[in-house]
């Protein structure tokens, strides 16, 4: 009777690790996108910053009225923060149109940034994005980020800039770089520009 009891605590608090470990990824997946801080997600969701850090260390449970209100700050629903949770994940599957919408670091109008799924830990160092690009209103900010990064382009002509140097992307051409060294898109050249960029976080430090 007593093993028992302790296979049943066991595997509550086996499935309350797997709860907490996912939520804390989804909520650093969706903070990071928007590259916000934990104090600039505090003061926009109200939720004290040190209650944000222990629910991304998966330190703590949130109660769904925090979710809630942290889900509204990023705009994404509360259940997106248990996403994958109970599902296989060898193997992730996202139909045309059904990614996740995020809002990028220079996002803005004719731009959209669409998230094609994480796997978990410790298989989720790939941040696949599809980009689109409709509009050529305002310059673009360049980014730098850990590990590398891999553009495909499916449509559309650009002029992309890595450090110094310019490369001209078409449709079926393709670009691997390190994310360090300041990139992003030039010359649009011909719109709409549809890409695939696939990130590969670095696991070092």
């Amino acid at each position: 009777m007593t093993r028992g009891n302790e296979n049943g605590s066991g595997h509550r608090s086996s499935s309350q690790d797997a709860m907490r470990a996912t939520i804390a990824r989804r909520l650093r997946d969706y903070r990071l996108d928007l590259d916000w801080t934990m104090t600039q997600l505090a003061g926009r969701s109200g939720v004290s910053k040190a209650m944000l850090s222990k629910i991304e260390n998966a330190q703590t449970t949130p109660a769904l009225t925090t979710l809630s209100r942290i889900g509204d700050a990023l705009a994404v629903p509360v259940t997106a923060f248990f996403r994958g949770l109970d599902d296989e994940q060898d193997m992730l599957h996202v139909k045309a149109g059904q990614g996740l919408d995020i809002q990028h670091r220079g996002s803005g109008a004719g731009r959209s940034y669409q998230s094609l799924g994480r796997m978990r830990f410790p298989h989720d160092r790939l941040e696949p994005t599809l980009v689109t690009i409709e509009r050529d209103d305002e310059t673009f900010p360049m980014y730098q980020h850990g590990g590398s990064e891999l553009i495909y382009v499916v449509q559309g002509r650009l002029e992309y800039c890595y450090g110094r140097r310019v490369v001209m992307l078409e449709p079926g051409d393709s670009l691997q770089f390190l994310g360090e060294v300041l990139h992003g898109p030039g010359k649009l050249v011909k719109l709409p520009i549809r890409m695939l960029s696939v990130k590969a976080v670095s696991t070092e430090g």
